[in-house]
C-alpha cells in the first residue's frame, strides 16, 4: 500500500514544498503564478539530500521563476472598460466612469466600477484601484488576526500590506511583525485566511518542518487545499472585449 507525507524545507530564501512518496526518483517542479517550488521525493530521502538536489537545480529554478515574473509584468492592466479584474476570487468586468468628484471604486453585481475625474491616466487609475484593494484587504486581515490570535495563542505586534513579487507573505518571529502581499485582495477569502494562519503559526515555529505541519493540521485541517487554491488561482488578468 503506497503512502505519502508532506512538509516544507527552506533552501536559502526559497521555501520548498516537499511531498514524500513511494517513488524511485526525485522530481522538482516550479509552478505559477509566483514560482512555487515543489519537490516529489522518495520516502527514504532526508532533508539534507533534498536541499542538495534543490541547490544543484538552482539555475534552472531561477530561470523558471523569472519567466513567471516576466509574464506577470507583461499582463499589466490598461485600466479601461472591458478588462477583467479579480476581486476576492471572482472575475469581474471593469467599468470606468469619468465624472467630477472623488475617485472611488465599488462592486456592482458582476462589475467593478471605478469612478475617476475626466482625463485620469492609467497610472492614476491603477493607484485608485490599488488603494481600494488595500482597504478591502486591510479590513479582511484585521478581522482574521482578531479571530486567530486567541486560537493560536500569540499576539501580532504589527502588520502591513506590501506589493511583493515572489511571496504571499512573511513573518519576523522576533518582532512578531507580519507582511502580506497586496495581490491577496484578488484571492478567495479562504485563501487569505490560510495565509494569515500560515504566517501566524510562524510565531510559534520558525521553519516549515514537522512541527509546523502538525500545528497547521491542528489549526486549519484543510490548509493544503487552501494553499493549492491560492497558488493555482490565476494571477494574470485577461482583457475582455468592451
Amino acid at each position: 500500500m503506497s503512502t505519502s507525507r508532506s512538509g516544507y524545507i527552506t533552501v536559502g530564501d526559497l521555501n520548498v514544498d516537499v511531498v514524500y512518496k513511494d517513488i524511485k526518483n526525485l522530481h522538482i517542479g516550479v509552478y505559477p503564478p509566483l514560482g512555487r517550488v515543489r519537490v516529489a521525493a522518495p520516502a527514504h530521502l532526508d532533508d539534507d539530500a533534498i536541499r542538495l538536489a534543490v541547490v544543484q537545480r538552482f539555475p534552472w529554478i531561477k530561470r523558471q521563476r523569472r519567466q513567471f515574473q516576466e509574464a506577470a509584468r507583461q499582463s499589466e492592466r490598461e485600466m479601461v472598460t472591458g478588462e477583467s479584474h479579480y476581486v476576492w476570487g471572482r472575475r469581474l468586468r471593469l467599468k470606468v466612469v469619468e465624472r467630477p468628484g472623488r475617485p472611488h471604486v465599488e462592486v456592482d453585481g458582476g462589475r467593478v466600477v471605478m469612478y475617476v475625474p475626466p482625463g485620469t491616466d492609467t497610472a492614476d487609475r491603477t493607484r485608485v484601484l490599488q488603494r481600494w484593494q488595500r482597504e478591502q484587504l486591510r479590513h479582511e486581515i484585521a478581522a482574521l488576526i482578531d479571530k486567530w490570535e486567541p486560537r493560536i495563542g500569540r499576539k501580532v505586534a504589527g502588520w502591513s500590506i506590501r506589493r511583493m513579487k515572489t511571496k504571499w507573505g512573511s513573518c519576523n518571529r522576533e518582532t512578531a511583525q507580519l507582511w502580506f502581499n497586496l495581490e491577496l485582495a484578488k484571492k478567495h477569502p479562504r485563501c487569505v485566511e490560510y495565509l494569515v494562519v500560515h504566517e501566524m503559526v510562524h510565531l510559534l515555529e520558525r521553519g516549515h518542518g514537522e512541527r509546523f505541519t502538525t500545528l497547521m493540521d491542528e489549526f486549519l485541517p484543510d490548509w493544503r487545499q487552501r494553499r493549492d487554491e491560492l497558488n493555482d488561482a490565476p494571477l494574470a488578468e485577461e482583457r475582455w472585449a468592451a
